[in-house]
């Protein structure tokens, strides 16, 4: 149980209500209590928001390292933790070790190997993984390029009421390649995948997700085909779901001049008519989340041969500031951005989260959206600063990450 905490002078963020209020938020025993106006208890500890902004805690769908640090930083409370760790996550007991792991501070939210060692041949324990803590299935980094393992996972995550998160490459078009196919991989001699890889393995997975009624999240798409496939299943009423990171919203393949390894991700960085896509799937609806894909790489994995690195970025902890640029865009609204951010991927996976409701969990994240900073690679609160936006000055920071009424440091 925690005492009583009151953030006045605040501008309230409501996901749910699609509003931003000025008033108090009062916490009592790790739930909000009250909001607005309200006699402040005597007891209360008191935090002046100066106007600053308080939303929902971020929920963070997809990471690939338990980073503490960079959650706290970036205004997470809730990470969904890919079961591409060592070893991965297809047994019960690890299931239980990671969602174990970020306890009492940010919660940890494993997602089960949707087959053994992530190899795409033999079903994992599916059953057993969902009792020890695993709140859906994924296929972790790679595509299930047997259709019929596919089609059974699907069948037994819908027969368990379980997501399942599905990485969209088809491995027989995208094996070798590092880049996309273009003007930018041919003029710098880089192996290339054509961007079709992506739709290829959209449209297999949607056929599969009509044909058994299992709930299928795409964790990042990044083309203008995808989106339209997305597009038009949801019109058809297939329960699909699909993600993307800042990363692919604001950068396209241009990104990579200089073999730029910090801007070698997965999926790749696609063009810039491809990133225009993105910008109006966003606006319509079609892409549900906004995800970090939080993926650490040290100067050893990332400081080589631009073929030779491995892809991933260090997005945690400038997730929300990356996001709020879609903001002053005009791209969405603010509170349309907090429910990407939050409330959707609490809601898609069944989390507690992503509400300033009274009686809900008081996770929430206090932050100025107008503050300078720059981002400094080198000065990072992750474990490592692969981050393709180094340098680079933005606006918008987090200034307190509150887990359960709890302040975190």
């Amino acid at each position: 149980m925690t005492g009583t905490l009151a953030i006045v002078d605040a501008r309230l963020v409501d996901p749910a209500a699609g509003t931003i209020t000025r008033g108090n938020l009062l916490i009592r025993d790790r739930r909000i209590a009250a909001t607005g106006a309200f006699d402040l208890p005597s007891d209360a500890e008191t935090i002046d928001a100066g106007g600053a902004h308080v939303a929902p805690g971020l929920v963070d769908l997809g990471i690939f390292a338990i980073d503490m640090p960079a959650f706290t930083a970036g205004g997470i409370t809730r990470a969904v933790l890919m079961p591409d760790q060592s070893p991965p996550l297809d047994h019960a007991a690890l299931v239980q070790r990671a969602a174990a792991a970020g306890k009492p501070d940010v919660w940890v939210h494993p997602l089960a190997a949707a087959t053994k060692g992530l190899d795409g041949r033999e079903l994992a324990e599916i059953g057993l993984m969902k009792a020890g803590g695993a709140c859906a299935v994924a296929t972790g980094r790679g595509w299930i390029a047997d259709s019929g393992v596919m089609l059974r996972v699907l069948s037994y995550a819908r027969s368990l009421g379980l997501t399942v998160v599905s990485h969209a490459e088809d491995s027989g078009v995208t094996t070798g390649a590092v880049a996309t196919e273009g003007e930018y991989a041919t003029r710098m001699g880089l192996p290339a995948a054509p961007a079709i890889a992506e739709a290829m393995a959209v449209a297999r997975d949607l056929m599969l997700a009509e044909q058994t009624g299992a709930r299928l999240h795409f964790r990042q798409l990044s083309t203008a085909r995808a989106f339209d496939l997305v597009r038009d299943a949801k019109r058809r009423g297939v329960p699909v779901t699909c993600g993307i990171s800042p990363a692919h919203l604001l950068l396209s393949d241009i990104a990579v001049g200089g073999f730029r390894t910090f801007a070698r991700l997965s999926p790749p960085l696609r063009s810039e008519d491809d990133r225009q896509a993105a910008l109006a799937a966003l606006a319509d609806g079609t892409i549900d989340l906004i995800c970090s894909s939080h993926d650490p790489q040290g100067p050893e994995a990332k400081r080589l041969p631009f073929a030779d690195a491995e892809p991933g970025m260090a997005g945690a902890e400038t997730l929300l500031t990356l996001s709020l640029t879609l903001v002053r865009d005009g791209v969405v609204t603010l509170p349309r951005l907090i429910d990407l951010l939050s409330a959707a991927p609490a809601t898609l996976l069944g989390l507690p989260g992503g509400s300033l409701a009274v009686g809900a969990e008081a996770d929430l994240v206090l932050f100025d959206p107008d503050m300078p900073w720059r981002i400094d690679s080198d000065h990072m609160a992750s474990r490592a600063g692969n981050t393709p936006f180094d340098g680079l000055p933005v606006q918008g920071k987090v200034i307190q990450t509150i887990k359960g009424g709890v302040l975190l440091r």
